[in-house]
């Protein structure tokens, strides 16, 4: 039984999606006017693994992750640079697959874009207009967010108390000053599209609502993104898809914690201000995912070098294992599974359900990650030993880790490092050593170090690794 921590409700809740097994969920993405940050990185993993979860345990996925191409930011960015703003979203949006990419992350099942759906986002607006939860001035859209009497249930603040807290700009188009835009009218040299209400662009809050309707229906099973999302962006959406449809729009909320750097806040003031693509001059993709997924989701995360070189050391014993396994395999024998084999593998198989049992519990990657340690623990008991087993319980042993770590996001297949001409240098030391010509194989080891491949001689044979 799969329970999440439902932001709606402040407690876990066993989930029941809408269509049996299937979950249909949404996650908001980035504004996409620079490369993504590692605070953007951690919900864009978490929930990816999120993701996987539900198709490993047999669940049909459908999920949206948008992109906000409009915004103010991009304009500004777009002015800046002497570029339109779709040149600007068009550039950092391949720069966002690269970098999810290396991430581990797979791409959503559908990337709408705000400004491929302007019509519906209108047809969004028009509806809202109708019903009386909102109004046009000058060519401005606005939400009445008082006609909304729910305002404030995800946040769990009532309305008095988000108005006196908010940073809210005097408008005197508004009937109220926690009314927030849907539409923005057109000011000079902004990109915009015609509308009922003149020529202007969708506020950020909007899209989100729209998207959801359009490509997963007027309610999903699960609405995420980082916590700093919950208000206002969440709640408006909360309250303009509910005015709209007159349904729940979402029955399970699910927010990742903040992360800090060296236990302060991340901000460009501070000078702690990380893209992804900064830290991958230093650390791999894989060990940035590995670290935001050693921690619980809903935790706050501190960043900092110390414990990326922790991750990079975790997730470096854990792939040598299974490396290792694949090389004694090489000298196992041929044959099934011996009954000693077997209560082995069934000992083996504790460890999944130990991490199913932590990812059923509101995904809790950190408790399967140790899942996955106890597991490459007993491998390495039970196989770096000597001791000889057939290659079809060392197989199984080894796709039970693969299995797991798949789940995760880890690739585990080795490196293709060798080609033609490293293979008949290696063929060609194994030569001069057996006719004791050590002097060349020694030549040979050191032409393939300077090529970045370092060779160890084991019972076996050669094992070759990348150098670190």
């Amino acid at each position: 039984m799969i329970k999440i921590y439902n932001s709606l409700s402040n407690q876990k809740e066993e989930f029941k999606p809408i269509i049996e097994n299937e979950v249909k969920m949404y996650a908001c993405g980035p504004t996409v006017y620079n490369y993504f940050h590692i605070g953007n990185a951690r919900p864009i993993i978490v929930f990816d693994v999120l993701r996987r979860y539900f198709e490993y345990r047999g669940y049909k996925v459908t999920f949206v992750q948008n992109f906000t191409d409009i915004d103010d930011k991009m304009i500004n960015r777009a002015n800046e640079e002497g570029i339109t703003v779709k040149e600007l979203a068009d550039k950092f949006i391949a720069e966002y697959f690269k970098d999810a990419q290396g991430l581990g992350v797979r791409g959503a099942t559908i990337h709408p874009k705000a400004t491929e759906n302007i019509d519906v986002i209108i047809d969004t607006v028009d509806k809202l207009i109708e019903n009386g939860h909102a109004y046009a001035v000058g060519g401005n859209v606005y939400f009445r967010t008082k006609s909304f009497p729910e305002y404030g249930k995800l946040s769990h603040q009532p309305l008095e108390d988000l108005e006196a807290g908010a940073r809210i700009d005097v408008n005197e188009d508004k009937e109220d000053a926690m009314d927030f835009v849907l539409w923005k009218a057109k000011k000079p040299g902004e990109p915009s599209w015609p509308s009922p209400w003149g020529e202007g662009r969708p506020g950020w809050h909007i899209e989100c609502s729209a998207m959801v309707n359009k490509f997963l229906g007027e309610t999903i099973d699960i609405h995420c993104g980082g916590k700093d999302l919950i208000f206002p962006h969440h709640e408006n959406e909360i309250a303009q898809s509910e005015c709209a449809n007159c349904k729940p729009f979402a029955h399970y909320w699910m927010h990742n914690g903040y992360i800090n750097v060296d236990n302060r806040k991340m901000s460009k003031s501070l000078n702690n201000f990380f893209t992804v693509r900064d830290v991958v001059k230093d650390f791999s993709y894989e060990v940035i995912r590995f670290f935001m997924l050693s921690a619980h989701y809903r935790s706050p995360i501190n960043f900092s070098r110390d414990l990326l070189e922790q991750a990079e050391t975790g997730l470096k014993r854990i792939k040598t294992c299974l490396e290792n396994l694949e090389f004694l395999m090489n000298s196992y024998t041929d044959g099934e599974i011996t009954a000693e084999e077997s209560t082995l593998l069934e000992n083996l198989k504790t460890h999944r359900s130990r991490f199913i049992e932590a990812m059923d519990d509101d995904l809790n990657t950190a408790d399967g990650i140790s899942a996955v340690f106890e597991l490459v623990r007993e491998m390495n008991s039970v196989f770096v030993n000597g001791k000889q087993y057939s290659k079809a319980f060392a197989s199984k042993a080894l796709e039970l880790a693969k299995e797991l770590l798949d789940v995760l996001g880890f690739s585990v297949a080795k490196e293709e490092l060798l080609d033609e001409e490293i293979e008949k240098m290696i063929a060609e030391r194994n030569d001069a050593r057996k006719a004791k010509d050590f002097k060349r194989a020694d030549e040979i080891r050191d032409t393939l170090k300077a090529k970045g491949i370092v060779l160890e001689d084991t019972p076996q044979g050669v094992k070759w690794r990348k150098a670190d």
